[in-house]
């Protein structure tokens, strides 16, 4: 397992979309948490919310800023790697190639989600930096003192970070796995991230209790959850507080095992192609 894991960070380093998604996560991360809200801070145009607009821009609120995109829009990205990874292999036809050099497909499956999970705490630290020097920024340019969240608190906002950003790319792979393709995969789980799981929170949740309900459990109200408890902004696309911090992480860690799990065993026992 430890050759396929060393491969596949090889092969991540090496691929241009690897750098492309984290650029594209980076861009998005600063523009909706930075760049919109202070040009409306500065312009005077962030309504009746323009004096607290700068506060929630400030270092002390890095961890929670950072979090919010996780649940939906640097989730979806994430997702996208995940499906590329293991997808790849279907659409360029290589899955036999990897196989003929002597590895298990459990342990191929096994390297692969290792350095899925690898890419995930890189994304989630870039965004976690990259937030930090825009704080940093804008309190400067705007006089303001610098302070830092605790180490406790970065740590738990990293951390939550990393195992919401490990579900989605987890979830890629098993859509990969189960439809033996990189393009329907990406499709199918945008449509969900972007789409269904809004409309269910928007639409649905408010009507309906048994949809209110069955939100507790799903992998997109819960990591929203999550990164509401850690301070993410209940404004952001996606944050919520549905249920409580501790059950948000227990239940995105199932997920992360779920999925993990599922997708192994459909690998194992179906056709590469």
């Amino acid at each position: 397992m430890s050759g396929s894991f060393r491969a596949e960070l090889v092969k991540l380093v090496r691929r241009p979309a690897s750098w492309l998604l984290l650029g594209v996560a980076l861009v998005l991360a600063l523009l909706f948490t930075y760049v919109f809200p202070y040009a409306g801070y500065a312009a005077g145009t962030a309504g009746p919310n323009t004096d607290r607009a700068l506060p929630m821009l400030l270092p002390d609120q890095l961890v929670g800023n950072s979090l919010g995109g996780f649940p939906v829009f640097l989730g979806s990205i994430v997702l996208i790697l995940g499906v590329l990874v293991v997808g790849g292999e279907y659409g360029w036809g290589t899955w036999k190639t990897v196989l003929a050099q002597g590895p298990s497909r459990l342990a191929v499956y096994a390297g692969k989600l290792l350095a899925l999970l690898v890419a995930a705490l890189v994304v989630v630290l870039a965004v976690f930096g990259a937030g930090a020097a825009a704080s940093v920024l804008i309190a400067a340019t705007e006089s303001q003192p610098v302070a830092w969240p605790s180490a406790s608190d970065l740590a738990a906002g990293i951390g939550a970070g990393w195992l919401i950003a490990s579900m989605w790319a987890t979830l890629g792979a098993l859509l990969a796995i189960a439809l033996r393709a990189p393009a329907l995969p990406v499709g199918l789980g945008l449509v969900w991230m972007l789409a269904v799981q809004n409309l269910l929170t928007a639409i649905a949740a408010p009507l309906l209790d048994w949809v209110a309900q069955l939100q507790k459990g799903l992998p997109g109200p819960n990591a929203g959850s999550l990164a509401a408890a850690l301070g993410a902004a209940s404004d952001t696309p996606g944050v919520a507080a549905t249920v409580g911090g501790g059950q948000a992480a227990l239940v995105v860690a199932a997920y992360l095992v779920a999925f993990a799990v599922v997708g192994g065993a459909l690998l194992r026992r179906r056709d590469i192609l």
